[in-house]
């Protein structure tokens, strides 16, 4: 499976400060916000990454990123000349995607959860059809909302609907299969002039083929896209590193644990930033091999306790 980060628009939401700046430059606390939905495409085991932005802002993504030979993957640089919806992702990313199943995640999305690698992974191993979350919020009218049946599959989906059918709210990432493609060409514009990943969502929902994972009480999603939101994610960010002394979105640790670059590679990226918490926090990942940790938190006895 191959994934797209959608980094584009115009952040209007946040001007003045994205006047100048791609929002998904803006720090989330201590790290570019783009390194959390990154983050999450590596945690579902996605090596190959297209990253589509402004002609403005690419520049910058691909001077922060590189290649992605540091982390083990592969970073592709994709121009959106105007934002004309989601869906336009898959179009713009045809000849990436290739014969290949892909994963879609907005740039101002964050996910956390004690055992959200395992279920990242799991839906990243899609055979058919698609996949999409839920997670409940106390006002869902501002936000896409989706009804779901006792077997998981989506019933309805409506986009900030005046009376919600359901309190979960969808999260900006998707996992499709390679179908996605034809459906997003095959789709009309909005009233708004956008292709909506709504309606590729109800055209798989329509099919039978749309499958919802709920995410429970453990887990925390934040849409960063207004000031307030993205200070709430920054301070949740800065609350769980500092009280257990780990890192969010640390690209090299989830790097190094699926064994995409060595131990050498990470002290290396750690000399690079060893002024920092973030270089500190490298060195330690070798120093206690946390690698022991995740093999205990990906056995049995990890779910037996829960």
């Amino acid at each position: 499976m191959k994934g797209i980060i959608l980094a584009g628009g115009s952040a209007t939401r946040l001007y003045p400060v994205t006047l100048a700046v791609s929002k998904q430059m803006l720090p989330v606390y201590d790290k570019p916000m783009i390194y959390y939905p990154l983050s999450t495409l590596m945690m579902a085991g996605i090596k190959e990454v297209l990253i589509i932005s402004t002609p403005t802002h690419l520049p910058a993504f691909e001077n922060l990123l590189g290649s992605g030979a540091k982390l083990g993957m592969k970073f592709t640089y994709k121009i959106q000349e105007k934002p004309v919806g989601l869906a336009d992702a898959f179009i713009l990313g045809e000849d990436f995607i290739g014969d290949d199943n892909v994963a879609l995640i907005l740039g101002d999305n964050m996910i956390y959860g004690s055992r959200i690698e395992r279920v990242l992974k799991a839906a990243s191993h899609l055979k058919e059809g698609g996949i999409i979350f839920g997670y409940q919020v106390a006002d869902p009218t501002s936000y896409g909302v989706v009804e779901i049946d006792s077997e998981g599959k989506a019933l309805s989906i409506e986009e900030k609907p005046r009376v919600p059918k359901s309190n979960f709210a969808v999260p900006g990432i998707y996992f499709y299969d390679n179908t996605v493609i034809e459906i997003a060409k095959s789709i009309q514009p909005s009233e708004r002039g956008e292709l909506e990943i709504t309606d590729v969502n109800k055209v798989y929902m329509q099919q039978g083929k749309l499958q919802v994972i709920p995410l429970g009480n453990g887990y925390a999603w934040f849409d960063t896209g207004s000031p307030d939101r993205l200070s709430d994610a920054a301070d949740f960010v800065k609350a769980i590193e500092l009280r257990q002394g780990v890192q969010i979105a640390c690209l090299e640790e989830i790097a190094y644990h699926n064994e995409w670059i060595s131990k050498e590679q990470v002290l290396e990226e750690a000399e690079k930033y060893k002024k920092t918490e973030y270089g500190k926090y490298l060195k330690k990942i070798i120093e206690q091999d946390f690698k022991q940790y995740k093999a205990i938190y990906e056995s049995d006895l990890f779910d037996a306790g829960q």
